[in-house]
């Protein structure tokens, strides 16, 4: 069963122009070796015995962070905090953001409701133990909560999380709900947690993706610029952005054993990464997730919550 899409109503006023909008930034903290484009070639027994990355790369965001006089959000996942606590604690006491990624990069669609349900407990914990402040929200490896895991939200909701920004409103090859809204919206009539979808721009009347990543990497900045003031202008809306700490690292190990389609996407634009982030984290106002959800929400107000409504309509 498909679980419900409950759009966020449209504003009765304006909202302001684009300038004094502010956009959700993050980042995916995860290490090279741990990305999607490389799970059939990499096992997960072998993590422990790869030489980590992320620790310095992180370092250098937050740095790059405190030049433009940014706040963002760092989703995080468990094994990578579990290795690196110093890293959680200095993320933290930066004023950046904790939430969770879950524990191992696994997509949601690969688990029952049961094992999802450990995954972000597991995650949770660990990250709530190294910060020493409250995660409130998730962000699904991948993407990867989409139409054949309508539980996931409820899963969520049950466990205390505020917001998810776990899809990309778009069609892909690696992930994708095309069918989501392409705005903040409600997935659970019952329950307050608000869905905070990745970017999309619409261009020749179709949804393209916008929102970072590798997009960033590879397209020209320009195109980034046009999306980010494109959701701004013309919708009124924040711009939910993301990339990972590996996209500024080009002296990484390259694995050669890769598909050469999965090194073009994990290898290309990696050089010119760093200078297009300080490019755009300066045009544009940025703020963590956990702000952006706040505000989304407040533009909805309550929405009811029907007297048959139940989380175990969603269960696996």
């Amino acid at each position: 069963m498909n679980a419900p899409l409950h759009p966020l109503p449209e504003p009765a006023a304006p909202f302001p122009a684009a300038p004094s909008i502010v956009n959700g930034l993050s980042v995916d903290v995860e290490d090279w070796f741990q990305v999607g484009a490389f799970e059939n070639v990499i096992a997960r027994s072998d993590w422990d015995a790869i030489g980590t990355r992320v620790e310095d790369n992180v370092a250098r965001i937050i740095d790059l962070f405190a030049e433009a006089d940014v706040k963002a959000t760092f989703f995080t996942l468990g094994w990578v905090a579990k290795r690196h606590p110093a890293m959680i604690r200095r993320i933290a006491e930066a004023g950046h953001e904790i939430a969770s990624h879950g524990y191992d990069h696994a997509r949601v669609f690969t688990f029952s409701r049961r094992e999802f349900a450990e995954d972000i407990r597991k995650a949770r914990d660990i990250l709530q133990d190294c910060s020493g402040v409250a995660v409130t929200g998730y962000r699904a490896p991948s993407f990867s909560i989409d139409h054949r895991t309508p539980w996931a939200f409820a899963e969520l909701a049950e466990q205390g999380y505020a917001y998810s920004s776990s899809v990309a409103p778009v069609a892909h090859d690696h992930y994708g709900w095309p069918e989501a809204p392409r705005f903040a919206f409600r997935p659970l009539a019952w329950s307050p947690l608000v869905e905070l979808p990745v970017t999309t721009a619409m261009l020749a009347g179709r949804r393209v993706a916008a929102g970072g990543g590798g997009f960033f990497r590879v397209l020209p900045y320009g195109f980034s610029r046009w999306a980010i003031r494109q959701v701004n202008r013309d919708e009124g809306r924040p711009a939910v952005f993301y990339f990972h700490p590996w996209e500024i690292d080009p002296d990484q190990p390259r694995v050669a054993h890769a598909p050469l389609r999965s090194r073009i996407r994990h290898y290309a634009g990696l050089a010119r990464m760093a200078d297009k982030l300080r490019g755009l984290v300066h045009e544009f106002r940025w703020g963590r997730m956990d702000m952006i959800a706040h505000r989304e929400a407040a533009r909805a107000g309550e929405l009811p919550v029907p007297a048959d409504s139940s989380a175990e309509e969603f269960a696996a």
